[in-house]
């Protein structure tokens, strides 16, 4: 607990002030005797554990939010530790933007004077997987408009690469909408045509073979909320239609239903294709296009935004340190320079994938240039596998080279994923649809 304890306590004074309990009998002498805004505390521990920290603290009159953290994280001690006074449950190993979320949730009772001492709240609030932009970078616009459209009833349609942070967008809209209901995000090529009218739809009991009962459809679950559709392009023209019927009249049938379900669902759709120009062709609907993009949003790919690198690089490390118990390691400016003048195809995703690899796979409190996978030439983006020795490609100068790269990518993550088309599609930045028609242009069985 020692190496977790001082690594989350060096994390939290980067916009807390903190201090520290070597154990639980020493934690109730600090809060018997000082004024905490808030508590976090372990569940086991030498000495008094969690639970007789929570009462010290209740016992204290003092009001003070608790939240547990514990590598047991089973239903019964979460439902002990609130009944014992805890705002909320945070269990191992811990992930920073969940624990980052519960605290500033636990302090936003707390007076102006102390939210406004915290310099990083809002980039600590922001949604997984980016940072709140400054001013001039690329995607400040897009910050900017997001929160401008979120509270109207528009349906909003983000488009850009894969990896880009469409979904953090889809959050932060929903997040600023003012909308009681859930945030729910549907990723439409993961699912066959089949599968996916039965998740947006539901199905009533009976309508096909294992619908042993009546199931919400996530156009219901998303009723006073939001509905995302991540990669709403590959959807096939028959869902085409039918979710176009739905965002017209608002209402829809569960399969095998007939009466009509009303939803007050707010859509927001992803693509990384060109949809007007799918349109144009005939492979998406027109009337679709335009009641999915009435306000378009386009997220610019990493490469056009390399101010952000450095921000997102050091939310990773010290994410992945916190997360596998270790120290937060330093960067040497080397190493920052060679991640800065990376292309990322597989953008801020392949990013955070490649700084878990590093961090893991660290041996000493220092992450040096050699440390990180990448090749020299970014047009062939090796994947940041460890260990692995990187290979100079050769020159890629047409569309051919460019297809049987992407191949070679493609059949390295099948490899290192066991064949998970799902893992080796998310690792690549791309849909599994796509590696489904490259394996069958190269003869392989789908």
């Amino acid at each position: 607990m020692n190496s977790t304890r001082e690594t989350l306590a060096r994390y939290m004074r980067r916009s807390y002030e903190v201090d520290t309990a070597i154990d639980g009998t020493e934690a109730k002498e600090k809060i018997t005797s000082n004024s905490y805004d808030l508590i976090l505390t372990d569940l086991r521990m030498p000495g008094a554990d969690g639970f007789e920290v929570l009462s010290c603290a209740n016992t204290a009159g003092k009001n003070t939010p608790c939240i547990v953290l514990t590598a047991y994280g089973s239903i019964v001690d979460a439902v002990r530790a609130v009944k014992a006074g805890a705002f909320d449950f945070v269990s191992k190993p811990i992930k920073l933007d969940q624990l980052e979320a519960v605290i500033n949730s636990a302090l936003s009772g707390k007076s102006k004077a102390v939210q406004e001492s915290v310099p990083e709240k809002a980039e600590a609030s922001a949604p997984e997987g980016t940072i709140v932009p400054e001013a001039g970078d690329p995607m400040k616009a897009v910050f900017d408009n997001a929160s401008a459209v979120a509270p109207s009833r528009a349906s909003v349609l983000l488009s850009g690469e894969s990896g880009t942070g469409k979904e953090v967008i889809a959050r932060l809209i929903h997040e600023k909408s003012g909308r009681s209901g859930k945030f729910v995000p549907v990723h439409c090529a993961a699912l066959t045509s089949t599968i996916l009218e039965s998740e947006l739809f539901g199905y009533e009991k009976g309508a096909f073979t294992g619908a042993a009962e009546r199931r919400q459809g996530k156009f219901e679950i998303a009723d006073g909320g939001t509905l995302f559709l991540d990669e709403i392009g590959e959807i096939d023209q028959a869902t085409q239609v039918k979710l176009l019927r739905v965002l017209e009249t608002r209402s829809f049938e569960r399969v095998g239903g007939v009466e009509p379900v009303k939803s007050d669902f707010r859509l927001v759709a992803a693509t990384n294709k060109d949809l007007r120009k799918m349109a144009d062709e005939g492979t998406f609907r027109e009337d679709l296009y335009y009641r999915l993009a009435v306000i378009n949003l386009e997220l610019p790919p990493l490469r056009e935004r390399r101010q952000e690198i450095p921000r997102l690089v050091k939310k990773f490390v010290a994410e992945f340190a916190v997360e596998n118990g270790r120290n937060i390691p330093e960067i040497t400016p080397e190493a920052m320079d060679k991640l800065c003048a990376f292309d990322w195809p597989g953008n801020i995703r392949q990013l955070r994938n490649c700084i878990e690899s590093v961090v893991v796979l660290l041996r000493d409190g220092v992450i040096k240039a050699e440390d990180i996978p990448l090749i020299s030439n970014p047009v062939k983006n090796e994947l940041p596998a460890a260990g692995e020795q990187s290979v100079e490609p050769a020159p890629v100068n047409t569309p051919k080279a460019m297809k049987d790269i992407e191949w070679e990518l493609i059949e390295k993550a099948l490899s290192e994923c066991g064949g998970n088309r799902s893992k080796a599609a998310e690792m690549l930045g791309i849909s599994r649809r796509t590696i489904q028609r490259r394996l069958l242009e190269h003869g392989k069985k789908s």
